[in-house]
């Protein structure tokens, strides 16, 4: 291909300059001025030559060797290098680190260190382009040793299915940290893996920017045709150690020489020579003046400030601003099961916004293994209501895609039991992602949980604690079916990741009134379901059932009056309910049907402890169920492992104290 020279001479400027920041980089630690560095010194041709390639309106996923990714999509530099140097004025305020963020005014989606993790949100970025016929694709950079990973393949599994119009760039850089690529991966090539998903797989001379640009090019353009994902494999090598304090002792000598002589700079700058129109004096004066530009923002940024800030304003960073919740919308009601009310919340958000969608195994023309999504694909199309193959990471990863892309994603977990499958993208991933960089995403993850149906240990776990641990997350445990529609509505107009856990149990045994129009419940706001002033009963979900029959029982046995608060919300929870209950019965019971040790009880009785203590006129008491895995067995269930039974001794007790 010939290359028009005012052509090369933008892509050698563009060259030039991560290779400038390099050697800037590197002298800083030196110097003893900069600590910590993730060098892809030698590797520039590659996040180069992709970016070059791709469209401004591409969205590029890169990782922490892909510097030139930011300055070919033209970041400026002090800003860049208050981030690198963790310094005032840097694009995360001081809470992550390098390029662990994202820019969406240049379509730069950032890295978390898990590894692979990055995949599956192309495929959702990507999705989105479908869904809106738009001509944009999404562009991912992992290592050599991610590939290993299952978000790789079930990255590649899902843009083959669905033709998504994505590309993986693989950048096999010979090493995972120490270990050789040839002692990870049992192939040559990691781009034959392509043919494996029925796609498009190419090995690259990633030293070789122009054959970069040529690969990248074709690639985006069979992705633009409707053809689906390329896997593109860089060979280059890493010159440099894993980061600088890793050194390089362990790689052979005549491996380093070997590479050198590749060297991508020295390569193309030769090239300019020979074949560009550009003299050796032209080319040594680009880099001097590159050199001034990089020499001048990296002493800018080593005179900012160190970050300063306050926990109110970090705690406010946490989660995305909600819209405020209207009232409970007025007008008639009807009768409603459980399950009924969830199906008619999401139809109706879906009737509301055609911004949601939903994602998950089996939910299309099954209607999921519950029946709650049952006739949704008929009304709103394969493309909202959408089957997804067995790949719990993949889909929560596919779904953060869809969020950063504005869309508004469900995802069923078929059981809440195999959400452990994705548990790297929800906590990691999901929880993380505003606190870093500011961005709100919009998932909703529907998750059936809990036991009394002989279903025994992986289809009936109780595992909301889990993510009550994590920032950023919410946690949603309807009990009733007026709750559960209003809850799951408003869940899926917050901006944030939400968990909303559905108990099985439930589905077809509980009915109530339910408004029949749109409404939604505030998050975090608890519910006063029976008056009392002897003791509260603070639970959720199934739990509420158990306590107002606990409630009745005493209500009936001794007269007394025992008040059954229903959180509703664990992440946020309505503390001010919880302790003007107390303050008023100077008891407290906490019941929840997960085990005890670090359940979610523990936070509220640890919580009323410390604050309200001199309300209390017993020890606060927790009701849980036993530290074992659920037995299958119904006897051993509801005799043995159960907190149910535990109640009423327990609430006896308490009475007595």
């Amino acid at each position: 291909m010939r290359w028009a020279p005012e052509y090369l001479r933008r892509l050698h400027s563009a060259l030039e300059l991560p290779r400038a920041i390099e050697a800037c980089m590197l002298r800083l630690i030196r110097q003893g001025r900069i600590t910590k560095w993730f060098s892809g010194y030698g590797q520039e041709a590659v996040a180069v030559g992709c970016t070059w390639a791709a469209c401004d309106r591409d969205v590029i996923l890169p990782l922490h060797r892909n510097l030139g990714v930011w300055t070919t999509r033209r970041v400026p530099l002090k800003p860049l290098f208050c981030q690198l140097m963790g310094r005032a004025g840097g694009y995360t305020s001081g809470r992550d680190r390098t390029f662990h963020f994202g820019l969406p005014e240049h379509r730069i989606v950032g890295m978390i260190s898990h590894l692979g993790a990055m995949l599956p949100v192309a495929c959702g970025i990507a999705q989105a382009a479908q869904l809106r016929g738009e001509d944009y694709l999404a562009m991912a950079f992992c290592g050599d040793g991610a590939t290993r990973e299952g978000d790789f393949h079930e990255a590649l599994s899902l843009a083959s299915l669905w033709k998504l119009p994505v590309i993986f760039v693989v950048e096999n850089n010979g090493y995972g940290l120490s270990t050789p690529t040839c002692e990870a991966v049992p192939v040559e090539d990691i781009a034959d893996a392509a043919s494996g998903y029925g796609m498009h797989g190419e090995v690259v001379d990633g030293n070789d920017v122009l054959a970069v640009i040529e690969a990248v090019g074709d690639a985006a353009s069979r992705a633009r045709a409707g053809a689906g994902p390329s896997l593109l494999e860089m060979k280059t090598f890493r010159m440099r150690g894993h980061e600088e304090a890793s050194g390089t002792k362990y790689v052979p000598k005549a491996l380093m020489t070997e590479w050198a002589a590749k060297d991508p700079l020295d390569r193309f700058r030769a090239y300019l020579v020979s074949e560009g129109g550009m003299t050796q004096d032209e080319i040594d004066g680009v880099r001097l003046r590159i050199a001034g530009d990089v020499a001048e923002a990296s002493e800018y940024a080593l005179a900012q400030p160190a970050v300063e800030s306050a926990p109110a304003a970090e705690r406010a960073a946490v989660f995305a601003p909600v819209p405020v919740i209207h009232s409970e919308a007025r007008g008639p009601v009807r009768p409603r099961r459980y399950i009924d009310a969830i199906s008619e919340g999401l139809r109706q958000a879906m009737e509301g916004d055609e911004r949601v969608l939903l994602l998950g195994q089996d939910i299309a023309e099954y209607g999921g293994v519950f029946k709650v999504s049952e006739g949704l694909v008929e009304v709103f199309g394969p493309l909202r209501v959408r089957n997804t193959p067995i790949i719990e990471s993949g889909a929560i990863g596919a779904a953060m895609g869809l969020a950063l892309e504005g869309l508004q994603p469900v995802v069923e977990m078929q059981y809440a039991d195999f959400i452990a499958c994705g548990f790297n993208q929800v906590v990691n991933n999901l929880a993380t992602t505003h606190y870093r960089w500011g961005a709100p995403l919009n998932v909703t993850i529907r998750a059936p949980y809990g036991g009394s149906i002989g279903a025994g240990p992986f289809h009936s776990q109780s595992k909301e604690a889990w993510f009550c641990h994590v920032p950023g997350l919410k946690v949603v445990m309807p009990a009733t079916p007026r709750d559960a529609k209003g809850l799951l509505l408003s869940a899926i107009s917050d901006p944030n990741p939400v968990l909303y856990f559905e108990h099985k149990r439930l589905y077809r045994s509980m009915r109530g009134e339910v408004p029949a129009m749109p409404y939604g419940i505030p998050l975090g706001a608890a519910n006063v379901v029976c008056q009392g002033t002897d003791a509260t009963i603070v639970t959720y979900g199934l739990g509420v059932q158990w306590a107002l029959a606990e409630a009745e029982h005493l209500r009936a046995s001794r007269k007394a009056a025992v008040e059954v608060i229903d959180l509703r919300t664990l992440v946020p929870w309505d503390r001010e309910t919880v302790i003007g209950s107390v303050r008023k019965t100077g008891r407290l019971l906490v019941l929840h049907e997960a085990t005890g040790t670090c359940g979610f009880g523990a936070e509220v009785a640890a919580t009323v402890s410390e604050t309200g203590f001199e309300l209390l006129d017993a020890p606060p008491v927790r009701v849980a169920a036993e530290d074992l895995p659920v037995p299958f067995s119904r006897n051993l269930e509801n005799n043995v492992f159960s907190a149910q039974p535990k109640l009423r001794p327990a609430l006896e007790a308490l009475l007595n104290y």
